[in-house]
């Protein structure tokens, strides 16, 4: 099983540097992605991330409020209708045992987030085998706890 984080989300809904291949790795994809409850939530405010960067100045994309919402619309529609994804539940607290596990073994040393933990702890909950990000830290993380990355 694949699992992608939001930032990979985010790239195939708005034109982002790897929209490109995060869309072809979906479109080549032959399994359907889970979505679980931490992408749901994420997904929202990354998009408004996106326009509160746009209208900042700093950010080489340009997403309105309208792209945002459109996009949004869009994403759970693929959700609800298992184009591409799937609803994944987790339960917080076995995700939390990981999360406690990972970060005991790998922050110290190497300073991961929380956000690398949360997905990769998430992806191995649900036994996935691949983790495609475009966050060079989440990817070194899933490396670590011996998940494939996307290139």
């Amino acid at each position: 099983m694949i699992y992608a984080d939001t930032n990979f989300f985010t790239n195939t809904l708005v034109d982002m540097s790897h929209r490109s291949e995060a869309e072809g790795l979906l479109i080549e994809s032959p399994l359907r992605l889970p979505v679980t409850w931490l992408h749901r939530l994420e997904v929202v405010n990354a998009l408004r991330q996106c326009v509160f960067l746009t209208r900042q100045g700093m950010q080489q994309l340009r997403v309105t409020a309208e792209l945002a919402s459109a996009a949004e619309a869009r994403f759970f529609d693929e959700v609800d209708l298992g184009i591409h994804y799937q609803h994944s539940s987790i339960h917080p607290e076995t995700v939390e045992t990981m999360f406690r596990d990972l970060s005991h073994r790998h922050t110290a040393k190497e300073g991961f987030r929380t956000y690398d933990i949360l997905h990769v702890a998430s992806a191995l909950v649900l036994g996935c085998d691949t983790f495609w990000s475009f966050d060079a830290k989440a990817k070194k993380l899933a490396k670590l706890e011996g998940l494939a990355v996307n290139a």
